[in-house]
C-alpha cells in the first residue's frame, strides 16, 4: 500500500497534537512542515522528525514529495492558505473554522472542483468512536422524536492568553473558536433551524465574549447553545426526546467524551461503553482523509461540501443576528 505523505501549514499548538496523532495511522507519513521563519519550522521538524522544514508556506506547497496539506493556522489565514495549496494541486484538511464566511468557503469549494483536488473541512468529532455510536443509537430510535438540545461550552483562557482569541484581525470569538461545535452538534441532530436568535456580549476588543444562540423548529423542537470566555463551563451536551436523552459528558466534542444514557424511566443512566485510542483524537479524520485520496475523491462523503457551506451559512446568519463583524464581511 503507498504511503500517503503529509505536511502541515503552521506550527503551532493544534499542529502539534495533529502531528503526533499522525503517527497513530499506517499508511501516513509526515514529511514536510511549512512555516513563516526557518526556525520555526526547524523546531518543529526537530519536535516530530520532519526532513523537510520550510520557512515559508509557498515552499512547502511547492514541495513534490507531499500529497495532502493539514492547515493549522489562525482562522483568518484558512482561506488564503487553502486557495494556495489548491492552486499547487496539493489535497487539503482544513482546519476549523473552514474560511470566515460563506463567501470564502465557496470560493474555496469552487477552486477544488474546478483544479479536481481533495478538500475537506477538519470537522474532526464527525469521525470519533463516541459521536458515530450517538448517531447510532439516535437511528435506533433510543431517544425517540428529538425535542430539545442543550449545550454549553466555555472556558476562562489562562494567562498568558492567546491572541487568537480575542483579536477580531485574526478571527477571535467564541461563536468561531468553540461555539462552532455547539452549532454543528445541534444540527447534527436536528437539521438546519427554522428560525435563529441570537446575541452577544463584546470583549473590549469588539469581538463575542460570550455568545447565547436560540435554534427553532417546525415541529417545536428546540436547541439553546452557549460559548463564552468568561468563565469555565461543564462543556457537556444534552440531546433530549420522547423516548430518552443522552449526555455527553465533557468534553462532548473530543473523543475523551463518556455517553450517559437515560431512558423515560426514573433512575436509568447508563453508561454506553465506547472504544477509544490513544492520543488526541485527529488520526481519525486523517485516516478518512487517506481512503478518499485512495479513492480518488474530491469531497469527502462524510463532511460534504454542503454540509460545509451549510454550516458556514449558518454561522454568518447567527454573527448578522448577534451582531458579530470581521473584515473578510466587507471584502
Amino acid at each position: 500500500m503507498k504511503t500517503i505523505k503529509w505536511g502541515i501549514l503552521g506550527a503551532g499548538r493544534i499542529a502539534g497534537k495533529f502531528a503526533g496523532d499522525l503517527k497513530l495511522v499506517a499508511d501516513a507519513e509526515l514529511v514536510a512542515v511549512g512555516s513563516r521563519t526557518q526556525q520555526s519550522a526547524d523546531e518543529f521538524g526537530k519536535e516530530f522528525n520532519i526532513k523537510n522544514r520550510h520557512a515559508s508556506y509557498e515552499a512547502l506547497v511547492n514541495d513534490p514529495e507531499v500529497d495532502v496539506i493539514y492547515i493549522a493556522t489562525p482562522h483568518n489565514l484558512h482561506y488564503e492558505n487553502t486557495l494556495l495549496c489548491l492552486q499547487h494541486n496539493k489535497a487539503v484538511l482544513c482546519e476549523k473554522p473552514f474560511a470566515m464566511n460563506s463567501r470564502q468557503t465557496r470560493a474555496m469549494i469552487d477552486l477544488a472542483r474546478e483544479k479536481k483536488v481533495f478538500l475537506m473541512e477538519a470537522l474532526w468529532t464527525k469521525f470519533h468512536p463516541h459521536y458515530k455510536k450517538l448517531r447510532e443509537m439516535i437511528g435506533q430510535g433510543l431517544l425517540g422524536e428529538i425535542r430539545s438540545v442543550l449545550i454549553n461550552f466555555g472556558f476562562k483562557p489562562a494567562p498568558p492568553v492567546p491572541a487568537r482569541l480575542f483579536d477580531p484581525v485574526l478571527g477571535g470569538g467564541t461563536l468561531m473558536d468553540i461555539g462552532i461545535y455547539n452549532v454543528f452538534m445541534a444540527m447534527s441532530v436536528l437539521g438546519k433551524p427554522d428560525a435563529i436568535e441570537a446575541s452577544m456580549s463584546p470583549a473590549a476588543t469588539g469581538i463575542d465574549e460570550q455568545c447565547a444562540i436560540l435554534f427553532k423548529y417546525k415541529n417545536g423542537a428546540m436547541a439553546q447553545l452557549f460559548s463564552t470566555f468568561s468563565s469555565n463551563l461543564a462543556t457537556e451536551a444534552d440531546i433530549s426526546g420522547t423516548e430518552g436523552r443522552i449526555r455527553l459528558t465533557s468534553r462532548f466534542y473530543e473523543p475523551s467524551a463518556t455517553i450517559e444514557y437515560y431512558s423515560k424511566y426514573p433512575d436509568s443512566r447508563e453508561v454506553i461503553p465506547v472504544e477509544k485510542e490513544t492520543g488526541f483524537g485527529y488520526q481519525y479524520e486523517a485516516r478518512h482523509v487517506n481512503d478518499c485520496l485512495r479513492r480518488g475523491l474530491i469531497e469527502s462523503d462524510v463532511i460534504p461540501f454542503a454540509d460545509t457551506l451549510l454550516l458556514m451559512e449558518t454561522l454568518d446568519q447567527i454573527r448578522s443576528i448577534a451582531g458579530i463583524r470581521y473584515a473578510a464581511d466587507e471584502n
